[in-house]
């Protein structure tokens, strides 16, 4: 199983991104996705999670800018980003809980390799 992300880059304040992480590989079904965030030096922290019924959390720092969404036919997860600021500067990570096989006991959890956002005028 692979997670692919896409989609980072160089945005000004106030701007917008869409990122992108697709699932590949075994997969028998996926259970909740989510997509954390990572500052050098600090500790990572969680910035959206959908359930496999399409239920949705975030954090009070992105609550109303960031829209994490998904197709399951595709096994895609997309973080929508709007009104960015600075302190949205990262390493953007995916995360899926994912069980390969029909006869796997259980999700297994696998990350994407990061793709880097940057905010800045």
């Amino acid at each position: 199983v692979q997670l692919q992300a896409s989609g980072g880059g160089l945005v000004q304040p106030g701007g917008s991104l869409k990122l992108s992480c697709a699932a590949s590989g075994s997969i028998f079904a996926i259970n909740r996705m989510a997509w954390y965030r990572q500052v050098s030096g600090k500790q990572g922290e969680l910035v959206a999670r959908i359930t496999s019924a399409g239920n949705t959390n975030y954090p009070d720092s992105v609550k109303g800018r960031f829209t994490i969404s998904r197709d399951n036919a595709k096994n895609t997860v997309y973080l929508q980003m709007n009104s960015l600021k600075p302190e949205d500067t990262a390493v953007y990570y995916c995360n899926a809980e994912i069980r390969p096989y029909r006869g796997s006991t259980g999700y297994s959890s696998y990350w994407g390799q990061g793709t880097l956002v940057t905010v800045s005028s």
